[in-house]
């Protein structure tokens, strides 16, 4: 994976465990000389493209994540398959899959970390994660404002450029503002995390807040290039397309506001 021969997947997701990861079905038996994965995985990027799985399974029937153990698996391994691809809103320069896994059998040694303390692995792996999905979010915000600003300045009405309407300063004010909060949250959950330090709170913060922005800016960004900015010829409307999944994966909105609420309640004031 690292020299890039392989791309990796991320299976956790199932159709009846979202946010609630903790109560996914998918199965992991021990057949004595290895394990037997049966389940189904729902929302997985590169899920088409990939050749490694990292797959979240109970290994002892619980009604919450204490059960659940982490593997390894290939997907060249017989039982593995490809349910279907999603013809999604945005982000359709990569595949987001549902996979089944029929009696998929794994070495022993496929077992990723501690038996039964695979939820760790997961929330882990999310905490870092939302810094990219923040970071993402960020892009795309910047990708939008860059083109407004570009576009407000050169498009004329009423004799002269958009841009020179205070009504159009204020809204290009309100999106680079945005935009300066979005990265200063990123960049404070990202040296939090190269230190060392717990981060999952400002991880939270940032893709909470990012994602959000996101959103906000490429809505506005359609607006200030009107109607053109609702037609494909223009970029904007991909971008507005492209963020609204960075609210929603890697733990949605809400679930950030959970994390984060539980983290100040937590905190000794």
């Amino acid at each position: 994976m690292a020299s890039g021969e392989w791309i990796g997947c991320f299976c956790l997701s199932e159709p009846n465990a979202g946010s609630d990861a903790g109560s996914l079905t998918t199965f992991a038996e021990d057949k004595g000389d290895h394990w037997e994965i049966n389940g189904v995985k729902n929302w997985i990027t590169n899920g088409k493209e990939a050749g490694v799985c990292i797959v979240f399974a109970k290994t002892k029937k619980t009604p919450d994540y204490k059960g659940i153990s982490c593997f390894i698996v290939e997907t060249t391994n017989p039982g593995f398959s490809i349910i279907k691809e999603e013809d999604k809103l945005g982000i359709r320069g990569s595949s987001t899959c549902q996979l089944a896994f029929d009696k998929v059998k794994v070495p022993k040694d496929a077992l990723l970390g501690d038996l039964e303390k695979g939820f760790r692995v997961a929330m882990a792996t999310l905490d870092g994660g939302r810094i990219g999905i923040a970071s993402q979010a960020l892009g795309i915000a910047q990708g939008a404002f860059d083109y407004a600003i570009r576009y407000t300045k050169e498009r004329v009405q009423f004799g002269a450029p958009l841009s020179n309407l205070q009504g159009i300063q204020f809204m290009l004010a309100d999106m680079s503002t945005k935009i300066g909060a979005s990265r200063l949250l990123i960049y404070h959950a990202s040296h939090l995390k190269d230190a060392e330090q717990p981060y999952s709170k400002e991880s939270a913060q940032a893709k909470l807040f990012a994602s959000e922005a996101a959103m906000w800016i490429t809505t506005k960004a359609i607006q200030l290039c009107g109607g053109n900015g609702y037609t494909k010829e223009y970029p904007v409307e991909r971008m507005f397309r492209d963020a609204k999944i960075t609210e929603i994966y890697e733990g949605t909105s809400e679930v950030q506001r959970m994390v984060i609420a539980a983290a100040e309640l937590k905190a000794i004031h």
